[in-house]
């Protein structure tokens, strides 16, 4: 005859303890890269929401009547400003005049 076994019959084995740490750290640095992976992608979400920074310009940058500058930037011995009116204006680094205009088309 066949013993009837029941499901309280059967024992369940005891875990060993390096198992149980390594359960307990895979769970903890799951929660640890979710939570990182929502901070980054919130700092995203909150940085390209904001308004884009005004630009200002060097005190010695005179633009033409009309002209409102959208991008600026410094080369070896001068400095660009591109205006609204796609035109980048080209002016010497020492002595602050204009230098060359190129219209962009």
């Amino acid at each position: 005859m066949t013993k009837d076994r029941r499901l309280d019959d059967i024992e369940i084995p005891i875990e060993p303890a390096n198992l149980r740490f390594l359960r307990r750290l895979v769970t903890v640095l799951t929660v640890i890269m979710i939570g990182g992976v929502v901070t980054v992608v919130s700092l995203l979400v909150i940085r390209l929401n904001e308004a884009p920074a005004s630009l200002t310009l060097p005190d010695r940058v005179t633009l033409p009547d009309g002209a409102t500058a959208t991008a600026f930037t410094v080369g070896s011995d001068w400095f660009g400003v591109v205006t609204e009116d796609d035109e980048i204006l080209i002016y010497d680094q020492v002595t602050g005049t204009l230098r060359q205009t190129i219209v962009l088309e």
